[in-house]
């Protein structure tokens, strides 16, 4: 079993905490709505680590945080949609948990995990691009992150491909994950449906009758089944991808890039076509190298996965540094492990996950 390390990857809506160990297999695993105020979200992150704890001796904890972090990842700058706002989580965290808690921005955390575990393990420059409501991405040098100066690099989502395009979040128009995530899949197939009569399709007529059920999963699910909206949205999805990873390449040159989230595990709908469009559009085509493009292998276990495995590299980190090992690091102080079902109880509700 190895050394056990607790990732934790908080999102907008729901939090997943799981005991990993250092192969990157999940051995137990809570989840729980994501509370509205900072104070119930700690409350909430030490109630699922107290849980797991009393089970498991995991001897550090990983948080997987979609948001802008500072270099040593001491602070938590802005989360769009979470409720911290310049905010120390990881020192007030160690503090009521009473061991290590290590931050990092949550495609980091997928990057560190497909690299360590998964999709990403032979390259030498990688990019994992977590695609899903938006985009995110981690870029790995020569196996570290890199972040920039100031530890909000690479925010790739938010590179203009469409000029004066569809309005994003950010406040800029014709951002990337404005045409390349799930999002504006949906996007996509409103525009299509406006412009169009397809009436042999299945999604468009689901769509007629209850416009709110049209989600980017159920776009991918048409697509499965051969709708002809649904593979002409995933078509200029495609088309959007290769050119936004043109223009990656043409600024890191990786030799790997994986597709990650909710929608990057979809990535037999549209990974050919993209191929094509990037191998098009990338400047010196036909006279250089492409990188290899795959899905990911750790599909939406990767941020978890690359929490706790980001938890047990500071926590080394923290071992090699330490002049006297009595100032290591608070050891807990519960009882040794005992194994559990891999049926586990659900946090918030107290049912069974499978």
């Amino acid at each position: 079993m190895g050394e056990l390390t607790i990732g934790i990857d908080i999102g907008g809506t729901s939090v997943r905490a799981s005991v990993v160990d250092d192969h990157g297999v999940m051995l137990d695993t809570l989840r729980a709505a994501t509370p509205p105020t900072a104070q119930a979200l700690e409350h909430c992150l030490d109630r699922l680590v107290g849980e797991l704890t009393s089970r498991w001796a995991a001897k550090a904890v990983g948080l997987a945080i979609a948001g802008f972090l500072t270099p040593d990842r001491q602070m938590i700058r802005f989360a769009p949609h979470l409720p911290w706002r310049e905010a120390r989580v990881a020192e007030e965290m160690t503090r009521r948990i009473g061991i290590p808690v290590f931050a990092e921005h949550d495609a980091n955390s997928a990057a560190v995990a497909e690299y360590r575990f998964g999709a990403a393990a032979r390259g030498h420059n990688s990019l994992v691009l977590a695609i899903g409501t938006g985009i995110g991405a981690g870029l790995l040098i020569d196996g570290e992150i890199y972040r920039g100066s100031f530890g909000v690099a690479p925010e790739l989502g938010h590179l203009t491909i469409v000029p004066d395009g569809r309005v994003c979040s950010c406040g800029k128009r014709g951002c990337w994950e404005r045409y390349c995530s799930g999002t504006a899949l949906v996007d996509t197939v409103v525009e299509l449906l406006a412009d169009g009569n397809w009436g042999r399709s299945q999604l468009a007529a689901d769509v007629a009758a209850d416009p709110g059920s049209l989600t980017g999963r159920r776009v991918a699910g048409a697509a499965a089944d051969g709708d002809a909206v649904a593979l002409a949205a995933f078509a200029q999805f495609a088309a959007s991808l290769g050119a936004g990873l043109a223009m990656i390449a043409d600024i890191f040159d990786p030799d790997l890039i994986v597709l990650a989230g909710g929608v990057g595990a979809a990535s037999g709908l549209f990974l050919d076509e993209a191929r094509e469009h990037y191998a098009r559009l990338v400047t010196g085509a036909g006279h250089r190298q492409l990188a290899r493009i795959r899905g990911t292998q750790l599909g939406e276990s990767a941020g978890v996965v690359g929490a706790a495995e980001v938890a047990r590299q500071g926590l080394h980190a923290r071992l090699a540094a330490a002049a006297d090992p009595d100032d290591l690091v608070r050891q807990q102080t519960r009882p040794a492990p005992q194994p559990v079902s891999e049926r586990v109880p659900d946090a918030a509700a107290g049912t069974v996950n499978p």
